[in-house]
């Protein structure tokens, strides 16, 4: 498969879940549903809309083989999946270590696997920050409990000049989203740091360094957008509650793999036609089938 972009995509799908147990006592987070998807389509979604071909998927042992029989090898969505394991939850810094090798000397892309992103001109707002080439680019978005999150801090320019992990007094309401665009620095950085007091290597401790270094850029989501974070009982179910009111009201699907791949110019209308079949009885299908009648 010929790959139209050079950056590698990682999705981050390890950790224990703790805080879903005992759901996760059965099942890890990632392959959970989201109304008619598992959890892990929709950052897949948002990679294959940053025009992120080459994935990787980062897990635990336990659950490499379900990930593999869910994924394949991504050629259903023009996508090639390779896959990694996570020997322990050490940080999310320590994906870029894993993937070392993947990675290359290429960019790369890191996307947490509990993260849905949604909004009109979705794609246009990633694809800059996709097409840097140096320096990071992350987001932010304005939150009523920043204290869950690492946090940025903003000047009256709008310049990011602080970042801060899970602040009891946060400097601001703005959280750090769970997607993170590098350039291939990002590996020696990651190597650099050290473990943080709960031993994990820490991502804020990697984009402090890019902001010590004057290279982190940091864009606002602003209100258009919906980002979820699904870690809890409750946030899980919201998110679910928000997939199927944004598709029963508009007809249209939120991280349908095999339609971006199609849009993208990744699989042809027959691969599609192809997915949809395979699917008809389902609801999901059944959207590929009626988006194949119209093309």
């Amino acid at each position: 498969m010929q790959m139209t972009n050079n950056r590698k995509g990682i999705v981050l799908a390890g950790g224990s879940g703790s805080r879903l147990y005992p759901l996760t006592l059965a099942v890890t987070k990632q392959l959970m549903p989201v109304y008619d998807k598992p959890m892990i389509y929709y950052p897949i979604s948002v990679l294959m809309l940053s025009n992120i071909q080459d994935i990787a998927i980062i897990t635990t042992k336990n659950y490499l083989s379900n990930f593999k029989n869910l994924l394949g090898s991504g050629s259903q969505f023009g996508v090639n999946f390779e896959y990694f394991v996570q020997e322990k939850p050490a940080g999310l810094a320590e994906a870029f270590l894993i993937t070392e090798k993947f990675i290359n000397k290429e960019p790369v892309c890191l996307i947490l696997g509990d993260n849905i992103f949604y909004g009109q001109g979705l794609k246009d707002k990633i694809l800059p920050a996709n097409d840097r080439k140096e320096g990071a680019t992350i987001f932010g978005y304005q939150v009523e409990n920043p204290s869950r999150f690492g946090v940025v801090e903003f000047d009256n320019n709008g310049k990011a000049i602080s970042l801060e992990e899970k602040p009891d007094i946060p400097k601001s309401n703005f959280a750090i989203t769970g997607l993170y665009y590098y350039d291939n620095e990002v590996i020696e950085i990651a190597k650099s740091i050290k473990p943080s007091a709960r031993g994990e290597l820490e991502i804020t401790d990697v984009n402090n360094e890019y902001l010590n270094r004057n290279k982190l850029k940091v864009e606002d989501f602003g209100r258009g957008f919906a980002w979820l974070d699904m870690g809890t009982h409750d946030s899980l179910l919201e998110a679910s509650q928000f997939i199927k009111t944004i598709e029963q009201q508009q007809g249209l699907k939120v991280g349908c793999l095999e339609e971006i791949g199609y849009r993208n110019g990744w699989i042809t209308l027959n691969n599609l036609v192809q997915s949809g079949e395979s699917l008809k009885h389902t609801s999901y299908g059944k959207y590929i089938i009626k988006i194949t009648s119209s093309l």
